[in-house]
C-alpha cells in the first residue's frame, strides 16, 4: 500500500510486470441502550453490534478518521508543533474527525526483551491519547510494521525480534526499497518464520499484546486493537495475486490472530479485536477467506483500499484511469462487507488515501458513504514515513504548520455525515462540490440523540436544515446537530446550502 501502502504499489507493480453495490442490510435490529452496554458505561468505548460500532448509549457510530503513525524511533510522535499537540487535536474536532489510528509499534512496546513492556512509551502516547480522548476522538490501537524492521528498511519489531534467518544472515543484507523489499527470500522467509512461531516469536508478539490490552484496556475512547498491520503471506506471496492464498488464512493468519485474540481475552474479556487480510487484499480485486471465532463477538474486520490506478497515476505510468477507482472502491466495499459479515465482525477502512490526487480521495470517501462504512484515511501527517512509496501524504505541506493545510484534498475528508445514530442507519449522501447531504435511519428507543456533524468548509452563506420524522433539538454544538426521532417511522435528515 502506498503511504505505507505495500498492498496497493505491489500490486500495480504486478499488473506492470504482467503486460498489463448491493449494500449489506446489517443486523434486523440496532444496538438499543441495554444490550451495548457490555463494557463499563463509565468509560466510552466502543464496542461491535452485528455490522456497527455502537457507544455505551446504544448509537451506532460512524467513523470518520486519520492514521497517526510514527515510524520512526521512539515510535511515538513529541510534544511539538510537527508532532501532536493540544493544537492538532483541537484541529482535528474542528473539522469533524472523530477518529485515530494510532501507531502503537511493538518495537516500542516491548523494546529491550520478550514479555519486558516500557513505561515511557505508554506514556508517549498516553499524553497523545489523553488529548484525543479530550476531543471525543474514538482511537484504534494499530500495532504497524512496513517489511518488518529497519534492517530491511522498514519499521515495527523490536531489534529481539529481528534476528536474521540463515542462510541468509551468512550475507549481508540484499537492499530493496520499499516495498520490493517484502518480495525478497529473506523478508519472506522472516515472515513464514514468525507465522510458524520459531524460536518462540509469535508467542512473544501474542504476549506484548497481552501487556497492551491490559494497560489500555479501561482506555476512555478506545476502539480496540488492530493485531497487525498488512501482514505479509511469506514466500506463498505470489499465490496471493493470483488466488487470494487462502491456505495462508487457513494455516498462518487465522491460528496467529486467533492467538493474539486469546491472549488480549485473558485481561480485556470485551473490546473489539481486529484482523486484517494479506496485504494483497488492499489493492487487488481479491478475497479474503477469515472465518468466525466460536463464542467472539467483538471481532473486527480492519481493511484497506487502494486502488492501482492511483498509484499507476502518480509513477506518471501509462494504462491510468482515476475513473477507474468508481467500480473498483464499490467492489472492495461490498467485499469488505461480506468477509465481515462471513466472519462476524464489524468493518472499519482503516486506511485508504495516501495521495493527493482528489479525485480519487473524493471516489472512496462517496463509496464509503454509500455503503455506510467508517474508515481511517492516510494519513494526517507525513512524519518523515521512511516506507512510502508516494511522497503526497498526510494533510499539509509543512507538519509544523497547520495553516499549510491542502485546502482541496480536505474539503474531500471534511464532510456532513452522522457520527451517531439513535437507530439503524438505512442510507446516506454527501455532495462534496455543493454541501447537499441526505440520510435515513430506523430510530430506536435509545435516551440520546442522533448528532450530526455539519462541515464547516461547505456552506460558506449557512445551511438549511429539515428532518421528516423527527427534530432538532437543542442548539448547535460546535457544527454538531442534535436529532430526535418523534414517533416510530424512518427519520430523513436533510442539509442544504443556502
Amino acid at each position: 500500500m502506498v503511504r505505507s501502502r505495500p498492498a496497493l504499489l505491489l500490486s500495480a507493480l504486478a499488473l506492470v510486470l504482467a503486460g498489463l453495490g448491493v449494500l449489506a442490510s446489517g443486523p434486523s435490529t440496532a444496538a438499543t441502550a441495554t444490550s451495548a452496554t457490555t463494557r463499563s458505561t463509565i468509560v466510552p468505548q466502543l464496542a461491535r453490534q452485528g455490522r456497527w460500532l455502537v457507544d455505551p448509549q446504544g448509537r451506532v457510530v460512524l467513523v470518520h478518521g486519520l492514521n497517526l503513525v510514527w515510524k520512526r524511533a521512539p515510535y511515538a510522535p513529541p510534544a511539538t508543533a510537527e508532532g501532536f499537540t493540544a493544537n492538532d487535536a483541537t484541529w482535528l474536532h474542528r473539522y469533524g474527525f472523530n477518529g485515530a489510528r494510532i501507531g502503537t509499534l511493538w518495537a516500542g512496546l516491548t523494546p529491550d526483551q520478550p514479555g519486558v513492556a516500557d513505561p515511557a512509551y505508554f506514556r508517549r502516547w498516553q499524553r497523545v491519547m489523553d488529548l484525543l480522548a479530550g476531543q471525543g476522538i474514538w482511537m484504534q490501537l494499530d500495532m504497524h510494521q512496513d517489511m518488518w524492521h529497519e534492517t530491511y528498511g522498514g519499521e515495527g519489531v523490536p531489534d529481539w525480534a529481528a534476528k536474521r534467518p540463515l542462510p541468509f544472515a551468512a550475507g549481508p543484507v540484499v537492499p530493496a526499497p520499499f516495498p520490493m523489499g517484502y518480495w525478497t527470500p529473506e523478508v519472506s522467509t522472516v515472515f513464514d518464520n514468525f507465522w510458524a512461531n520459531q524460536g518462540g516469536l509469535l508467542d512473544d508478539w501474542a504476549r506484548t499484546w497481552r501487556l497492551t490490552a491490559e494497560h489500555w484496556r479501561n482506555q476512555p475512547y478506545s476502539m480496540g486493537y488492530d493485531l497487525l498491520n498488512e501482514p505479509w503471506a511469506g514466500n506463498e506471496w505470489e499465490t496471493c495475486l493470483t488466488v487470494s492464498c487462502p491456505q495462508t488464512y487457513t494455516t498462518e493468519l487465522q491460528p496467529a490472530f486467533e492467538k493474539g485474540l486469546a491472549a488480549i481475552r485473558q485481561v480485556d474479556p470485551t473490546s473489539v479485536v481486529w484482523w486484517e487480510p494479506q496485504q494483497f487484499y488492499g489493492g487487488q480485486k481479491l478475497d479474503s477467506y477469515f472465518t468466525a471465532v466460536p463464542g467472539e463477538r467483538n471481532l473486527g474486520f480492519s481493511w484497506h483500499n487502494y486502488c492501482p490506478d492511483v498509484f499507476l497515476a502518480s509513477q506518471g505510468l501509462p494504462g491510468s484511469n482515476t475513473e477507474n477507482c468508481t467500480a473498483y472502491s464499490d467492489e472492495r466495499e461490498t467485499n469488505a462487507l461480506d468477509q465481515a459479515k462471513r466472519m462476524n465482525a464489524v468493518p472499519l477502512m482503516s486506511e485508504y488515501g495516501a495521495t493527493d490526487n482528489v479525485r480519487a480521495i473524493q471516489i472512496d470517501t462517496a463509496a464509503a458513504d454509500q455503503h455506510l462504512m467508517g474508515w481511517m484515511e492516510w494519513a494526517y501527517k507525513r512524519w518523515d514515513d521512511p516506507t512510502t512509496a508516494d511522497t503526497s501524504q498526510g494533510l499539509f505541506t509543512n507538519d509544523a504548520d497547520l495553516s499549510t493545510v491542502k485546502k482541496d484534498k480536505l474539503r474531500q475528508l471534511v464532510r456532513t455525515y452522522p457520527q451517531a445514530t439513535a437507530g439503524v442507519p438505512q442510507s446516506l449522501s454527501f455532495d462534496s462540490d455543493t454541501g447537499a447531504f441526505s440520510y435515513n435511519y430506523k430510530p430506536l428507543p435509545i435516551d440520546a440523540p442522533t448528532v450530526i456533524f455539519v462541515s464547516p468548509l461547505h456552506y460558506p452563506h449557512g445551511h438549511t436544515v429539515s428532518v421528516d420524522g423527527g427534530k432538532v433539538v437543542g442548539d448547535p454544538d460546535a457544527g454538531r446537530i442534535k436529532v430526535v426521532a418523534t414517533g416510530t417511522t424512518p427519520v430523513t435528515v436533510t442539509i442544504k446550502a443556502r
